[in-house]
């Protein structure tokens, strides 16, 4: 049984307004700073989560429901979480170490 990917759906408060997925404990980068992210447009790039957070608001399950499928299209097994933990962040900064 393959272990779920925690996820924080978020939805930008400016612009477009679009959703976002935040995988708090996927490095972006060798050293963890940033976490992965996922956007329709764009697909996966790197996020600083707390930024993310600062500039976003919680997605609603209507809001995430086409992004939620479209990760689950993909293959993600999704956990969803409204915020991160501390020890989802050391978590990704211990997997950033292991994938160097």
């Amino acid at each position: 049984m393959e272990t779920p990917t925690i996820v924080i759906f978020r939805r930008d408060r400016d612009g477009h307004k679009d959703c976002f997925a935040l995988f708090p404990e996927l490095p972006a980068d060798n050293q963890g700073r940033f976490c992965s992210c996922f956007q329709h447009v764009g697909q996966h790039c790197a996020a600083d989560y707390h930024g993310c957070i600062g500039n976003s608001n919680p997605a609603k399950p209507a809001e995430y429901a086409n992004l939620q499928r479209e990760l689950e299209h993909r293959g993600y097994i999704l956990a969803i979480r409204q915020r991160a933990t501390p020890r989802m962040h050391k978590t990704r900064r211990q997997e950033a170490i292991i994938s160097v």
